[in-house]
């Protein structure tokens, strides 16, 4: 007990640290855009990137498969191999993801979409007339106030989101056998 109150005293007195030392990151010696270093033997400070390096911001291969989008127009069709694992990750994804504002229907109802004061998420049912580039951009980079999903789903999933939501649409437009709703019934 004798050693608990110089040891608390003794922290508290740590606390009080000098503002240099806790914003050393900004205050620390470094390199601007376009300045001269001393350090390189170009005397530059701005190095070129080691070959074969791709910035995140650059789509790589396909534009369809990773932006939704060929030169500057929507793609039409899903540019994977649709199977059962793909339509089960795109569930997966969707209502981890998608869900909790689009409903687990893609109908708009939801707990969240209950408690939105600007603009309720549309109904993805509704809107089954747009490309399949339409879903695939609104994932990639955010539509309205929906945040972009890129962080969060890589391109494979997100095209898999976008054929599980193409999956509830049909769904939604067909009856028990399978076969379209005649139009007086959708």
């Amino acid at each position: 007990m004798k050693w608990l109150i110089p040891a608390a005293g003794l922290a508290l007195a740590g606390c009080n640290v000098p503002s240099e030392f806790l914003q050393r990151m900004e205050a620390q010696a470094k390199y601007e855009y376009y300045e001269t270093s001393e350090f390189w033997a170009d005397g530059r400070s701005m190095r070129t990137p080691p070959e074969g390096t791709v910035p995140r911001e650059r789509p790589v291969g396909n534009p369809g498969m990773t932006t939704g989008r060929v030169n500057g127009t929507l793609v039409s069709g899903i540019p994977l191999e649709l199977n059962r694992e793909v339509l089960e990750l795109g569930q997966k994804k969707y209502n981890i993801v998608c869900s909790q504002c689009h409903g687990r229907l893609g109908d708009g109802n939801s707990v969240v979409a209950e408690n939105m004061a600007l603009r309720l998420p549309p109904s993805l049912l509704e809107v089954a007339n747009k490309p399949d580039g339409h879903f695939y951009v609104a994932i990639n980079e955010g539509y309205g106030v929906m945040p972009s999903f890129s962080g969060e789903l890589n391109t494979q999933e997100r095209w898999a989101v976008v054929a599980y939501v193409r999956a509830l649409q049909r769904a939604r437009n067909s009856q028990a056998g399978g076969q379209p709703l005649p139009q007086e019934n959708r």
